[in-house]
C-alpha cells in the first residue's frame, strides 16, 4: 500500500467549514489503513457528506455496483485487491445512471501514470501528500457536475413523458398506447399467453363540453383517466386514442376475465358524480372488448377493429355498458 499523509492545516478544529446545503451525498472511500479510515470518516461527515469508508478494492467494488452505489469514490490507486486503476475500469464498463464521479489518490507523478489513470476512467486526482482543504475542494467540484448531470437527467425525463404521453390527462398518447400494444402482442406471442383490448368512450361527451364548457370537460378527462389507472392492474397500460376514447391493453387477459376488467373500470367512471367547477355531474362510459388467446405480432388493427365495433354495439344498447366482440375463430 502506498503511505497515505494528509495535511489538515486545522481543518478539523475550526469549525468554520459547515456542511454543503442540501441533501447528504454518499462518498466512497477505499482505504485500508485503519487511522486514515478514521480520519477520512471524520472529514467527509464535517463536510456534510454521508461516508461509506471501505477496507480494499474488492469491498468497494461490491459497494459501487449495488443498487444504491454512492454518488462519489475515493479510491487509492494501491490498495489490497483490486486497486485503483482496476476499479475504474470496472465502473466505467458497466453504464449507469446516474454517474459516479470518481476521484485517484496517487503518490505516483510520472505523467505516463497519471494519463493511464485518467484513461481507466478517473474524473479527477490528488498526489499524495494532499492537503485536506484541496480534497474537500475537488470533491465540491465534482459534486456540482453530479448535480449537474442531475438537472439533465431531469431534463432528458421531462423531454421523454411529453413526447409519449398525453399533456391534459398524463396517460401515455395514441403513438405510445399503440407501440405498447405491439410490445405486449409480441411478448404474448413470445410467451403464448392472451391478450386483450378495451376501447372505452365517454358517453354524450360533446354535451359535456356545450353546456359546461371546455374546462369543465378537460376536468372531466383528467378525473376520468385517474379512476381508469385507479382499477386497472399495475402491468395494464392505458393510452388517450382521441378525443375522449382510450385505449386499454390487457396482457394475459381474454374472454370473461376481460369483460370483468372492463366492467371494474366502466363502474369506477360512473360509480360517483364528477365535480368539474364543484357542480356535481354524472358521466358514464361505454366500452368495446376484444382478446385473442393465440396471438400474433400483425393483430393490433385488427383488434382495434373489433373493439370499434363491440364498443359502437354498446352505444346502440343505451350507453354505459361492456360489450365484447367474439375472438377470431369463434364468430
Amino acid at each position: 500500500m502506498e503511505s497515505t499523509t494528509i495535511e489538515f492545516a486545522d481543518e478539523l478544529d475550526t469549525g468554520q467549514h459547515q456542511p454543503p446545503a442540501g441533501r447528504r451525498m454518499k462518498v466512497l472511500a477505499a482505504e485500508d489503513n485503519p487511522v486514515f479510515q478514521s480520519m477520512l470518516r471524520t472529514m467527509l461527515t464535517k463536510w456534510g457528506y454521508d461516508a461509506v469508508i471501505t477496507r480494499d478494492g474488492n469491498e468497494a467494488w461490491e459497494h459501487l455496483r449495488g443498487e444504491d452505489a454512492p454518488r462519489m469514490a475515493i479510491l487509492d490507486w494501491m490498495m489490497p485487491g483490486l486497486d485503483g486503476v482496476e476499479l475504474c475500469r470496472r465502473v466505467r464498463s458497466a453504464p449507469r445512471e446516474p454517474y459516479i464521479y470518481i476521484l485517484l489518490l496517487t503518490a505516483r507523478t510520472d505523467a505516463r501514470d497519471l494519463v493511464e489513470g485518467m484513461e481507466a476512467g478517473a474524473d479527477d486526482y490528488l498526489t499524495k501528500p494532499f492537503n485536506a482543504h484541496e480534497l474537500r475542494v475537488r470533491l465540491r467540484a465534482g459534486r456540482r457536475i453530479l448535480d449537474l448531470q442531475e438537472e439533465l437527467l431531469l431534463a432528458r425525463e421531462a423531454l421523454r413523458v411529453q413526447a409519449t404521453h398525453d399533456s391534459l390527462t398524463r396517460v401515455l398518447n395514441r403513438g405510445s398506447i399503440l407501440e405498447t400494444l405491439q410490445n405486449e402482442l409480441a411478448r404474448a406471442q413470445r410467451e403464448h399467453q392472451p391478450i386483450a383490448v378495451l376501447l372505452m368512450d365517454l358517453d354524450r361527451f360533446k354535451l359535456v363540453n356545450d353546456t359546461r364548457g371546455h374546462l369543465a370537460g378537460d376536468a372531466v378527462l383528467r378525473e376520468a383517466t385517474q379512476r381508469v389507472q385507479a382499477a386497472i392492474r399495475r402491468y395494464d397500460s392505458v393510452g388517450r386514442y382521441g378525443g375522449e376514447e382510450f385505449l386499454v391493453v390487457l396482457p394475459g387477459c381474454s374472454g370473461p376475465a376481460a369483460g370483468q376488467q372492463a366492467e371494474r373500470i366502466r363502474d369506477a367512471v360512473a360509480s360517483s358524480l364528477f365535480l368539474p367547477g364543484g357542480e356535481p355531474l354524472p358521466v358514464t362510459c361505454s366500452i368495446g372488448v376484444a382478446w385473442r388467446n393465440s396471438p400474433s405480432v400483425h393483430d393490433a388493427d385488427q383488434l382495434i377493429r373489433e373493439s370499434d365495433l363491440a364498443l359502437y354495439r354498446a352505444k346502440d344498447r343505451g350507453r354505459n355498458c361492456v360489450d365484447a366482440a367474439p375472438p377470431v375463430g369463434e364468430i
